[in-house]
């Protein structure tokens, strides 16, 4: 699309695209682009249509659209009557149009600029527009779709000499792509492989149809030059729909007739379904293409498509899922795989409506009639169905009899809120009928917007799985009502939701671009969170940088002076960390690589960690290397705040070669959990310390102050043995305390809270090293490596023998030992109960969250497996007294089982895994 070439114009729909040629002289331009010869003099011709009449005039390409309307004016003075152009009208009360389609020539740029007067000549075709009132034109500013209805552009009853796009509801023919062949520079190693093409068409999710080639041997260069043809009409293409192409391998026999594929609608995981036996091939390469691209027009001609390489086995894979939705091609042209391919060209462009203005078709091969039919007319047996449909949770897979149902009955799912990502999951997408329907149920609902905000639902219906712009703006539109606070708790999710968006421009872009611009603490996490993405994925690395870039040029200069001093300091850090890691770290001249750092920033800056904590100096005497095998800098920030003390300072841990994401997330969560609470009067003192990715594996994480590791109080009294000891973290309380009650108080409501969080997240690998507690009975954990069950296991079994840590000193600090109960523990076990029963009212909230993060390239988090976990822990589908039993049975697990934990624990540190003090201590 060429997005870092172009600017866009809108003011509303009427849209007015603008080339950039400012580093090229206009000649220059048009030579480089072989379209000098449609120039003669710096002059072109323009065909202006009014009414059935025309008018073709001559005008220079730096003539702006005004000086065009001039001109033409100039033309027909004596014309005015024959153009139907009342005498008192001028230039001024007239705009010029693309024929056929809702693009402007408007503005104060010279028409040379418009990247339709461009192509027209680039392709030698004469330039069409037509002069519509202004009045007209206001018409469109409120549209959202920047094609017209299809009665507008349809050929039906038209004079074909007047005919300048065709809708594409009236292609009724089957669509069909030719395959014609692949070339690579470099074969795989095993020479006896033969490959075909397995060609797929999807919208979000759903496949609507798909076709293969024959198998040939793979060769530097395999010929096919064969048409497939899919069971979909054109006029049935919906807009986000995407051409799969994989080039897929196997060792078998070559075939000289091609293998139907399978043309039924059914969902599929992001990797595509396939109609060959997966057991017997492989996929090596995959591509996508928008069939109908940002414009709304339909592709045409001969594409060569750089392909993705699938990485090996022993290559980190955790992202294909996402990656293989892409739209973006390979921009290593040199070494990846090409793929030539051709779509059925037309002689004119190919506009997919906006509308239909007739009524509502009869339906899309399924009943229409009980789509108005309400909840009354039901069977006793297909209400309860329908019921229990609607209240199963995110994971819920649907059958095709559940999905008829849903659609049978739609308009009265249109009154559920709850039901629309079911009911939209069940719209056949490659019907144009269904499509129709389901736009004119969500146009006519008012539901939907009178309804309370559920953040979960909406942001549910911005996942994969929904491609139709029209569902995912109405998703946006009811994000609209989120304040500033809430759409920073949601940022990370909602800039991963920006990979499923078929095109650039986009409804959630623009949200995010307009909240970033209006909030700057926004903007200041919205620029990590995008610049972190750039970094990290190369198959959205255009998307991310589009959207950083729009909102770099809006933020102002004082925002962009800030950047470039984070930036210049996280290049500086990466820089000392990574000459540390070529040397031993006790030769490494810290002091004097810190002066270096400091003294490039200026006396006041901002740390990319916080959006509003200031400092203004680095203190060297603080800062060091810690041991750890990535060699971690432990950095201290002298704050810029006048009223602190001169002391007070704000620390931070430095990481290059650890993938902070999984951390971010686990801590959003634990943000969320907490507002949860909230609401339920429940404060449970979780301390979700900052950490940020600001790059590929680079990132930084916030220092808690006034804490220290679980690990570190044992060891400091009588070493080891320690772990073993009940009674030495109850000391060290007693002596860092001046208040103990309200030190146990504390104690006991955050180990609370976090017991519940981690077995809801499935947190493992708790060890006493990242496990944290303050001087004020503040207990945290750290370093979320391990999450929803993926625990490490030692010859298959499993480290984790407890389902949450409530060790015996833990107790102690409860006053109970062995089965006593004390009043602390009862206290901590009503805590739990509470917190674990809130959760299980949001629990849809925290699947879509992690829904939303299984693209993200996470290891431990990449399908709807792992997310079953928190469906088991939360007990779903069981009654509120169940799942009160069920968590106070964890709770006595833990009890009987705590002395397994201390040996773990034990072990942890006689066998050396203990990295020191400075473990991680954030």
């Amino acid at each position: 699309n060429n997005w870092d070439q172009c600017q866009f114009y809108k003011a509303s729909s009427v849209l007015f695209w603008v080339t950039s040629i400012s580093c090229l002289t206009v000649v220059d331009q048009l030579q480089r682009n072989s379209i000098l010869f449609q120039v003669t003099n710096n002059h072109i011709l323009l065909v202006i249509h009014k009414s059935t009449a025309s008018q073709t005039i001559k005008v220079s390409i730096d003539d702006t659209p005004v000086q065009v309307l001039q001109t033409f004016f100039a033309k027909i003075a004596n014309k005015r009557a024959l153009l139907g152009i009342p005498d008192d009208m001028c230039e001024a009360d007239y705009v010029l149009r693309v024929c056929g389609r809702e693009e402007y020539i408007y503005g104060n740029h010279p028409v040379r600029d418009f990247h339709w007067i461009r192509q027209c000549l680039k392709n030698g075709e004469e330039i069409h527009l037509v002069l519509e009132s202004d009045k007209i034109t206001a018409k469109y500013l409120y549209s959202s779709v920047s094609s017209g209805t299809h009665e507008q552009l349809t050929i039906e009853e038209k004079d074909h000499e007047r005919v300048f796009t065709i809708s594409l509801w009236d292609c009724s023919r089957k669509f069909r792509v030719k395959v014609l062949g692949i070339d690579i520079p470099t074969l795989p190693r095993n020479p006896e492989l033969i490959v075909f093409v397995e060609a797929s068409i999807f919208h979000g999710q759903q496949l609507l149809a798909q076709e293969r080639t024959t198998s040939k041997a793979f060769t530097e260069e395999v010929l096919w030059n064969t048409w497939l043809e899919f069971n979909i009409r054109i006029r049935d293409l919906p807009k986000g729909s995407r051409l799969s192409l994989q080039v897929n391998v196997s060792c078998g026999k070559a075939q000289t007739q091609p293998t139907k594929g399978n043309s039924s609608y059914h969902e599929i995981g992001a990797g595509g379904g396939g109609g060959h036996d997966k057991t017997k091939s492989r996929l090596l390469y995959y591509v996508n293409l928008l069939l109908v691209d940002h414009r709304s027009l339909l592709r045409q001609g001969e594409f060569i498509l750089h392909m993705w390489k699938m990485p090996e086995k022993t290559e980190d894979n955790s992202s294909v899922n996402a990656d293989k939705l892409t739209s973006a091609t390979n921009p290593d042209k040199a070494s990846s795989m090409a793929l030539a391919i051709l779509l059925d060209k037309y002689c004119y462009p190919v506009a997919l409506p906006k509308s239909r203005e007739s009524k509502e078709p009869g339906g899309d091969g399924r009943s229409a009639e009980g789509g108005e039919r309400g909840l009354r007319e039901m069977p006793n047996h297909l209400r309860k169905q329908f019921e229990a449909i609607i209240e199963t949770d995110p994971l819920h897979h649907l059958s095709p009899e559940d999905k008829e149902l849903l659609w049978h009955f739609r308009q009265e799912c249109m009154r559920h809120p709850s039901a629309y990502p079911k009911l939209l999951s069940s719209v056949r997408w490659g019907r144009q009928e269904a499509v129709l329907a389901t736009h004119r149920l969500l146009e006519r609902s008012t539901v939907w917007d009178r309804s309370p905000l559920d953040v979960g639902l909406a942001m549910q219906l911005l996942d994969c799985h929904y491609s139709d712009a029209n569902v995912r703006s109405m998703a946006v539109r009811k994000l609209e009502t989120l304040g500033d606070d809430d759409v920073l708790r949601y940022l990370l999710q909602l800039v991963q939701a920006v990979k499923f968006e078929p095109y650039h421009d986009s409804a959630l872009a623009r949200f995010l671009l307009k909240r970033a611009l209006r909030s700057k603490r926004i903007g200041h996490f919205l620029f990590w969170f995008l610049r972190s993405e750039i970094a990290t994925s190369m198959h959205y690395q255009q998307r991310y940088a589009v959207l950083l870039e729009a909102y770099l040029r809006g933020c102002g200069d004082d925002m962009l002076q800030d950047f470039r001093h984070q930036v210049e300091m996280t290049e500086a850090l990466q820089k000392v960390t990574r000459e540390i890691k070529t040397m031993s770290a006790e030769k490494y001249d810290v002091s004097a690589q810190g002066e270096s750092v400091a003294s490039s920033y200026p006396l006041c800056s901002i740390l990319c960690l916080t959006a509003n904590i200031w400092f203004v100096s680095v203190q060297i005497e603080q800062c060091k290397v810690m041991a750890s095998k990535k060699k971690p800098l432990w950095l201290q920030f002298k704050r810029a705040d006048p009223t602190t003390r001169s002391s007070d300072t704000i620390g931070i841990i430095f990481k290059d070669g650890d993938d902070l994401r999984q951390d971010m997330l686990i801590l959003q969560i634990l943000l969320i959990m907490e507002s949860i609470w909230e609401e339920e009067s429940l404060d449970l003192s979780l301390l979700p310390y900052g950490c940020i990715s600001t790059g590929n594996k680079i990132g930084m994480i916030e220092i808690v102050k006034d804490a220290t590791t679980i690990a570190n109080i044992q060891q400091s009294v009588v070493g080891s043995t320690g772990a073993f000891k009940d009674e030495i973290l109850n000391q060290w309380l007693q002596d860092k305390c001046v208040n103990e009650e309200k030190a146990v108080e504390r104690f006991v409501f955050s180990c609370g809270g976090y017991c519940v969080a981690t077995y809801v997240l499935g947190v493992g690998d708790r060890h006493n090293d990242n496990i944290m507690i303050t001087e004020s009975g503040n207990l945290f954990h750290i370093d979320f490596g391990h999450i929803l069950g993926n625990y490490k296991s030692f010859l298959g079994i499993s480290k984790e023998r407890v389902p949450f840590v409530l060790t015996p000193d833990f107790l102690y600090v409860m006053g109970t030992s062995g089965k006593k109960s004390s009043p602390h523990f009862l206290k901590f076990q009503d805590v739990c109960v509470r917190a674990y029963l809130a959760l299980r009212h949001h629990t849809n909230l925290l699947i879509i969250l992690f829904s939303m993060m299984l693209m993200t390239g996470m290891p431990q988090l990449t399908s709807k497996e792992d997310i079953e976990y928190i469906r088991e822990a939360l007990t779903v589908g069981h009654p509120e007294e169940e799942a009160q039993r069920h968590l106070l049975d964890q709770i006595e697990i833990c009890r009987d089982k705590g002395w397994t934990v201390q040996f773990n624990w034990f072990l942890h540190l006689v066998l050396g895994i203990k990295q020191g003090v400075e473990k991680r201590s954030a």
